[in-house]
């Protein structure tokens, strides 16, 4: 049985997770948090950007009225390190329906002056709240069952600590997405995969935060490789999904000038659609 199978077995739970402890933020004071940056969400050196995102929506939850995030937009200023960092919150408004936040998080340089590394402006409310109507013409994200699909488990040994975040996520990804893994990318900007963290913890609307950040930039299917990172991400969080696995798609149209945007689809056990993403991130040209 595999490591990702072996936690499965065991099942986490949403609120008594690897990924709950590694978002987890201290109040300090109103308004500001500490936390310390988990060098298991990342891949080389740099921390994933859906994580990061995830510890700043968990500081908001905090600092507003309302627990779900419906829009959360930030911009990643500079790269964030393992290790503590501090998360300053702002309440723009509050109304019975939504409350609007803003967050910054900083971390020291080594000449000790403190870094902005992200900001973020986002609006919270309740998702059970919601009405159950839907109206829509987003067709359910097809995908390859899963044990017809491939995990990194699949392919070769990654070196020492070059991505130490697969180990904490269940990905399995549709063989049509994956030719970059056998040196022959589609040339198509497409990403599918079956979504869940390895040791079992159902997702929630945080999670949702790095569910749409986690796969494999869709770069690699263009063509190019190495780091991708992301210059604003902005996620919409439509509904709580169902307990399950995730189906997530990104896709590219258009790369033009060291720039791509990906846009993200989130769909749950129920065949809902539960987040949705854009984001816009520099590639190396050449």
């Amino acid at each position: 049985m595999s490591e990702a199978a072996s936690a499965q077995a065991v099942r986490a739970t949403i609120g008594d997770s690897e990924f709950d402890r590694d978002t987890a933020v201290t109040r300090r004071a109103p308004g500001v948090y500490d936390v310390d940056l988990s060098p298991g969400w990342t891949i080389i050196s740099a921390v994933n950007g859906g994580y990061l995102l995830a510890v700043l929506g968990r500081a908001l939850a905090d600092a507003l009225p309302h627990d779900d995030p419906f829009t959360i937009s930030a911009h990643y200023l500079t790269a964030s390190q393992p290790g503590p960092a501090v998360v300053r919150t702002d309440v723009v408004r509050t109304g019975r329906t939504l409350s609007t936040g803003q967050a910054s998080l900083f971390q020291y340089d080594d000449e000790g002056r403190e870094v902005e590394r992200i900001r973020v402006l986002a609006s919270y409310g309740d998702l059970g709240a919601l009405p159950d109507d839907v109206r829509t013409t987003a067709t359910p994200l097809a995908i390859p069952p899963m044990e017809h699909c491939f995990g990194p488990e699949d392919g070769p040994a990654p070196i020492d600590g070059s991505s130490a975040i697969t180990e904490r996520l269940m990905l399995k990804l549709d063989p049509s997405t994956l030719g970059w893994a056998l040196g022959a990318p589609s040339g198509k900007g497409e990403m599918r995969a079956w979504f869940g963290l390895a040791d079992g913890r159902d997702a929630d609307p945080i999670s949702l935060l790095l569910a749409v950040d986690a796969l494999p930039p869709t770069a690699f299917e263009i063509g190019l490789s190495g780091w991708v990172p992301t210059v604003e991400l902005t996620v919409h969080v439509r509904c709580r999904p169902a307990p399950g696995p995730l189906r997530v798609s990104i896709t590219t149209r258009n790369l033009a000038g060291g720039f791509l945007e990906e846009d993200a689809e989130v769909w749950d056990s129920a065949d809902r659609l539960v987040a949705q993403s854009r984001q816009l991130a520099r590639v190396r040209l050449g």
